[in-house]
């Protein structure tokens, strides 16, 4: 294929993707007008329009959508084979994005970057914090963090945490004027602070198990959070339950902030998996960081 060839493709993929020659021009580092007229001179050669573009905006057309669908995938193996080069560098190099939630991302990846990344100055991290289940390979992510049962089947997935638990707490406050609830349906009678998940498309109903009894319960309550920092403030402040992840909670439990309850029903469930492209070519730099996060009991 002639350089100009591939040169014109990989323009047009970055305008596909990103849905803005702004983005796309800052991306490949040329400037908007050369990035225009890239794409003009490809269209013209090829015959058919890829793109629709308004004042506002700009997106692929049909034959677009298809000529993304098609060279994606092959550009980003490409580049993935030339990234694994660098394994000739003397020091493993590049860039690495990690899609995780909140809690993960604190409790798992950060601690583990803290002692990583001063070792290997040449490795750069992007971690993109995101509850939706995002699509890693459609959005170009290395790599995603999740619970083990929620990575697909296609993907490969490696153990970064151990066994995990939740915890429905209070503070001693919230509880001086309201009894504690015995069972799951109790909490129907408080005031708890819900959790809205992209994924779910509404608020996330608290899970519980017990012999083998499993129990989902749709909460009501003042408040509404989508991260796990606002809700342990809010509990903190006896503005209603929580259902936190108990790691979290440990240490106000300790010391008397909150008190815990249900805990007959919260069991231990399999915790954070690292996961990624089975059919991907695992540069030096990514090898090295799934090492350091894998989890060893």
């Amino acid at each position: 294929m002639p350089r100009d060839n591939l040169n014109e493709l990989t323009a047009f993929l970055a305008v596909s993707r990103e849905r803005s020659f702004t983005r796309a021009a800052a991306k490949l580092g040329v400037s908007q007008s050369a990035l225009s007229h890239t794409l003009r001179a490809l269209e013209e050669r090829l015959g058919v329009r890829l793109l629709t573009r308004t004042t506002r905006s700009v997106s692929p057309t049909e034959a677009g959508e298809r000529l993304t669908r098609s060279i994606g995938p092959r550009l980003d193996e490409i580049e993935a084979e030339l990234a694994a080069l660098s394994e000739l560098r003397e020091k493993p190099a590049g860039t690495i994005r990690i899609t995780a939630g909140e809690h993960s991302a604190d409790a798992i990846l950060w601690p583990a970057l803290a002692k990583f990344l001063p070792d290997y100055p040449d490795i750069k991290v992007e971690i993109v914090v995101d509850y939706g289940l995002t699509d890693i390979v459609a959005e170009r992510y290395d790599a995603g963090v999740r619970l083990g049962e929620q990575v697909a089947r296609d993907m490969i997935a490696t153990r970064i945490g151990p066994d995990m638990r939740m915890a429905v707490v209070g503070s001693p406050g919230y509880f001086a004027t309201r009894p504690k609830p015995r069972t799951p349906q109790d909490l129907t009678a408080h005031n708890c602070i819900n959790l809205r998940l992209p994924t779910y498309g509404g608020l996330y109903a608290w899970e519980f198990e017990k012999a083998g009894r499993e129990l989902k319960v749709r909460v009501e309550g003042q408040l509404v959070f989508n991260t796990a920092g606002l809700r342990l403030n809010a509990v903190l402040a006896g503005l209603g339950l929580a259902y936190l992840p108990e790691d979290q909670v440990t240490a106000q439990l300790a010391n008397g902030r909150l008190v815990r309850v249900l805990a007959d029903w919260c069991p231990p469930f399999p915790g954070y998996h690292l996961y990624y492209p089975s059919r991907r070519q695992a540069t030096p730099a990514f090898s090295l960081l799934v090492e350091a996060l894998r989890y060893r009991a």
